[in-house]
């Protein structure tokens, strides 16, 4: 089942085309990378599946509805955490919560979720007297509260402690687990990395490489170094470079380059010295979409 469908979505700021034809869909139960790099139109597109703002082109379903048309509808069964929120300095963690109970049809416990965010120390605390990293907490569990289908997380992690940030990444995979869609923005690759079923990469308004994670990966040639001695390497393996004595090949068939490089050493009684071999990581993947 679907639960967001985007289908050649745009919209326009003047005479700039913020995103020029975008598709992509979520299924139950899955948590989806939205990446992109600066100015790619990827907020604009959060904003678009959000209903905040009505596309220019194509359109946006959320539940088969459309998200702008329908906001009671949307809301009902979708949790946002925004990058920036207006919480009233005022109230306490729990009255936060409170409030929020009496605003949602979606029911849970206070005490419950202040435990799940790592904010039990902090419940009678006011709003505006939490460091930026709790306030990050806060706004997760109001995004999360009565656990609903689907839970839109805009860069979630930012201000967080690496304890804090490995604790919400647990329970994004509870989430999941149990049936919650989630889509995901970051900043962090190695957290979309470590999350994420399908990504999909944003540049100038369009996406420029998506699928499942070891997809997107596996489209890319792995690379294997060692330091070797200078008795020259056999070209023998595809896209070799030697520097300063180390040895790199870009390869598509990291397993048969690397039996026959160590085939090669050993007939050559060479020993190789820090050999490493490694799929390509989604780092190197955004950052060459953003070169290109």
């Amino acid at each position: 089942m679907n639960v967001i469908e985007v289908s050649g979505l745009a919209y326009r700021y003047g005479q700039f085309a913020a995103v020029a034809g975008v598709d992509f869909t979520v299924r139950q139960g899955e948590i989806f990378a939205l990446l992109g790099t600066n100015g790619a139109g990827k907020t604009t597109t959060i904003e678009l599946i959000e209903g905040f703002r009505k596309p220019a082109g194509g359109r946006v379903r959320v539940f088969g509805v459309d998200p702008a048309a329908d906001r009671a509808a949307f809301s009902a069964r979708t949790g946002v955490m925004s990058q920036q929120t207006g919480l009233i300095g005022e109230l306490t963690v729990s009255e936060t919560l409170d409030l929020w109970a009496g605003l949602t049809s979606r029911k849970d416990s206070v005490k419950s979720l202040v435990d799940t965010v790592g904010l039990t120390s902090k419940a009678d605390v006011p709003v505006d007297k939490l460091s930026g990293g709790e306030r990050r907490r806060l706004d997760f569990a109001l995004a999360i509260w009565g656990r609903p289908q689907l839970v839109i997380l805009d860069e979630p992690t930012t201000g967080l402690d690496p304890e804090s940030r490995q604790q919400l990444w647990d329970t994004v995979d509870h989430l999941r687990d149990t049936g919650t869609s989630v889509l995901l923005t970051t900043h962090y690759l190695e957290e979309a990395q470590a999350l994420a079923d399908h990504v999909a990469i944003m540049h100038e308004g369009r996406i420029q490489l998506a699928g499942t994670l070891s997809e997107v990966l596996s489209d890319q040639p792995a690379r294997i170094t060692a330091k070797v001695p200078d008795i020259g390497v056999p070209r023998m393996f595809g896209d070799v470079t030697v520097d300063n004595g180390v040895f790199t090949v870009q390869t598509r068939d990291m397993q048969a380059d690397l039996h026959e490089l160590l085939q090669w050493a050993k007939e050559n009684s060479v020993r190789l010295q820090d050999l490493n071999a490694t799929q390509a990581s989604l780092q190197e993947i955004f950052l060459s979409i953003g070169k290109a």
